[in-house]
């Protein structure tokens, strides 16, 4: 490579950073300025989307950045969620700034003891480990009254933030509850954006492909490990705290082993490794499961909407192994390289 070459792509390699950061900008504004178009339902379908997003980015950073795959991590969601609840006043409004911390740190404290124990096991060991973990909060939420057993238990008015005596944001309302949840999809995905390029995020990604060498180079990687399971389990609980405030009730299933496989099926069907990919595979699979459960589209299979969706799961995978980002990309190569053959 010549000097000149070499400048070029010195030059070139910001630009295109700077161009695929204005995707994620875009989006963001686009999301945000929804709501003046759409009716009260599909604004709630964007809602349940971009939360299941953020959720679905806080497993992308163990399974396709560290490696890690995960069948419990529908706990810490769950955690985030009821200590939401169980931590609000019964006859005022909880704080928003106090709430969104504690679900998180609560939801980082469970995941400092579950990594401890489980990442001293590897491969489908890990994978059972985790999944006992879950379904041990599972049980301790559903066969309790501290969780309200199997019905879970209600909030009663939701959070707000309010700064020297002036409400800020009250969740009761439905745009303030849309923007909040917006605002922390938009901060998780530049949060997951930024480790990604950080030393930290590059010790993960060596971590995936050779540990043994990332270890022999003097790396604690047990450390890194711990560290990005525990963050990754405090995303998840912000996720489980915006789910209770919209939805205003939680109940044992947000625990449960089906919501961590629902998640893991997200970021396999938008492409692990991407940050996109695990927007779009939170989107594509609540559009497919609204889809397919709806009367008025499919008629009498609604009721069969897990059949029709597990099916449409196994062809994705079948004929996408590499999600919905990937195929972008395919294409986009194979355009490149048509477009360069037909030069003389």
């Amino acid at each position: 490579m010549n000097a000149s070459t070499l400048n070029s792509a010195r030059v070139a390699a910001p630009r295109a950073r700077a161009h695929h950061a204005w995707w994620p900008l875009l989006a963001v504004a686009v999301l945000a300025a929804l709501p003046l178009v759409l009716s009260a339902y599909l604004q709630e379908l964007v809602l349940k989307i971009a939360i299941y997003a953020i959720f679905a980015l806080s497993l992308e950073l163990l399974v396709g950045w560290t490696g890690l795959i995960s069948l419990g991590h529908a706990a810490f969601y769950g955690i985030g969620a009821y200590l939401t609840v169980l931590l609000s006043p019964e006859s005022e409004p909880g704080a928003l700034g106090v709430l969104l911390p504690l679900a998180m740190l609560g939801a980082g404290a469970y995941a400092l003891v579950v990594g401890a124990l489980s990442l001293r096991t590897k491969g489908v060991y890990f994978i059972m480990v985790t999944l006992a973990f879950a379904q041990m909060a599972y049980f301790v939420f559903h066969d309790t009254k501290v969780g309200g057993g199997s019905d879970g238990i209600f909030l009663n008015i939701r959070p707000l933030l309010q700064v020297g005596g002036k409400v800020l944001v009250d969740l009761e309302k439905p745009l303030h509850m849309y923007w909040t949840v917006i605002i922390c999809l938009a901060g998780c995905y530049a949060l997951l954006a930024l480790i990604q390029r950080s030393r930290f995020g590059h010790a993960l990604a060596g971590i995936r492909a050779n540990e043994q060498r990332m270890r022999a180079t003097g790396y604690n990687t047990f450390a890194y490990k711990l560290a990005a399971f525990v963050i990754a389990a405090m995303l998840a609980g912000a996720a489980g705290f915006l789910t209770a405030a919209r939805s205003g009730a939680v109940n044992p299933e947000l625990l449960s082993w089906h919501e961590s496989g629902a998640v893991l099926l997200m970021i396999i069907l938008g492409g692990l490794g991407s940050l996109r990919g695990a927007v779009l595979g939170a989107a594509a699979f609540i559009l497919l499961k609204e889809l397919y459960s709806s009367e008025a589209i499919v008629g009498t299979f609604a009721p069969h909407w897990q059949l029709t969706l597990g099916l449409t799961m196994i062809l994705f995978v079948a004929f996408m192994p590499n999600g919905l980002v990937g195929t972008v990309a395919q294409w986009k190569a194979r355009r490149r390289a048509g477009v360069k053959g037909e030069r003389p």
